[in-house]
């Protein structure tokens, strides 16, 4: 075992790059759940030695390769306490509510609905997660579709488009953006400063673009019409009091988001108030049944398995690498951060992506500096969300979305949304290119 370990401490770098490039292979090809391979990784990284499993040197003090060192427990407890937020939220109806009686305002146009779906679901997602916000709408969706007798598949797709794209806009809107925010320090009005303004701009023109490609499929009778005009919204609360509940902790705790470069406190501590708060009044174990732990523990297992290979020095030659082919470029270096991170979380998870890029931002931020890297984490940030639109296995929703719609006899195929991900990623990136360039690289 000795002989294990001196082995894998000689080679630390390639074993904890190897495990990394393992672990993304298996999570790509979902053969086994994402979480067993996270924490599989984790489990060897630590069997290996690649990260230390005490606390404290042999000789005194701390090791500062501690292996909870590495795992973001503000990243953790900000996702735990939004999730069971939203989920008593959820309980009261007022979210269907909110959906119900904007499509009321729409009478009954497809057109209008489509977009109104869209601009509802971008503006939910940057405050709630992108899955929570497209499984509240799908059942509305599939209602209106029948009501209209038109393809719901139009307005699915639209759908999660908008809600990795409105999920963009905030702190809390996409996992990627809680890592970065909490890798590069960034308040949850940092992201509202610099990113919420581009986020709406490509959000008009790719719901512009969804209105042309499907323009031929709204269409319905005046009759189909007028029963959406119509639509019953007075039972759809079913909780006053725990609405008015829900909807004074969600105020504070954004609010609390929002003053954070006054108060400085945690995103983490204000979300983790909110939610102890909102549990006084339910039972906890119902409630913590329906937090996505799996999604949790495949954090923790990410965080150790990336945190190997920063041990190691595998960060720093990657970041080292990418400095050389840009030739420090600081243009040249957010491009391909960009763009790449566009292509690549079309094609497998955003999550573990950002969680490996954000460590090495923050090593050519301590060469560079700050300046130089500031527009980078952004590109990270549009890269990573926005990529997700390429493919309908790029991001969470569009999986949520699109198993419902084939539950429902709507399959959505994946050769067919390709091309029009393709195109609305690609209208994505090339909008947020010229943004990004003139907002911090044009000198």
């Amino acid at each position: 075992m000795e002989s294990l370990l001196a082995l894998a401490h000689t080679h630390a770098m390639a074993i904890s790059a190897w495990i990394l490039i393992l672990a993304y292979v298996f999570i790509a090809t979902e053969k086994i759940p994402k979480v067993t391979v996270a924490l599989v990784g984790g489990s060897i990284t630590l069997l290996l030695g690649l990260l230390s499993q005490n606390k404290t040197l042999a000789a005194g003090g701390l090791d500062p390769h501690y292996f909870i060192n590495y795992v973001d427990f503000n990243v953790i407890f900000l996702l735990v306490s939004m999730m069971i937020i939203v989920n008593i939220a959820t309980k009261s109806g007022m979210f269907n509510w909110l959906a119900n009686e904007m499509l009321k305002a729409t009478k009954g146009h497809p057109k209008l609905i489509l977009f109104s779906l869209a601009i509802f679901t971008a503006v939910v997602s940057a405050f709630l997660d992108n899955v929570t916000t497209v499984i509240l709408i799908m059942p509305v969706t599939f209602v209106i579709a029948e009501k209209l007798d038109i393809n719901p598949i139009p307005f699915l797709i639209t759908e999660f488009v908008a809600s990795n794209i409105g999920g963009t806009a905030t702190l809390i809107g996409d996992p990627p953006n809680i890592i970065i925010g909490s890798a590069a320090g960034f308040s949850f009005m940092d992201f509202v400063n610099e990113l919420t303004g581009i986020v709406a701009v490509i959000l008009l023109v790719v719901t512009g673009l969804m209105l042309f490609i499907y323009r031929k499929q709204m269409v319905a009778t005046p009759e189909r019409m007028a029963e959406i005009a119509k639509l019953d919204n007075s039972n759809t609360i079913t909780d006053k009091n725990l609405m008015i509940r829900s909807l004074i902790v969600l105020f504070l705790v954004i609010l609390g988001f929002v003053t954070h470069d006054i108060t400085h406190i945690q995103t983490c501590v204000c979300a983790m108030a909110g939610a102890s708060f909102l549990l006084l009044f339910e039972k906890p174990t119902k409630i913590l049944e329906s937090v996505e732990w799996t999604t949790i523990f495949f954090f923790i297992g990410l965080f150790i398995i990336i945190g190997g290979l920063e041990a190691s020095g595998g960060i720093a030659v990657m970041a080292k690498w990418l400095l050389e082919v840009t030739h420090g470029c600081e243009t040249a270096t957010a491009m391909v951060i960009l763009w790449g991170s566009g292509i690549l979380s079309g094609i497998i998870d955003n999550i573990p992506y950002t969680a490996t890029m954000a460590p090495m931002i923050a090593t050519i931020q301590s060469q560079m500096g700050a300046d130089y890297a500031f527009p980078l984490w952004w590109c990270l940030s549009l890269g990573a969300c926005l990529g997700g639109n390429m493919t309908i296995i790029g991001a969470a929703a569009n999986v949520i979305v699109t198993e419902a719609a084939g539950a429902k006899g709507h399959k959505i195929e994946f050769m067919k949304y390709l091309k029009y991900g393709i195109l609305v990623t690609f209208v994505s990136l090339a909008l947020s290119s010229i943004y990004i360039y003139l907002r911090f690289l044009m000198k």
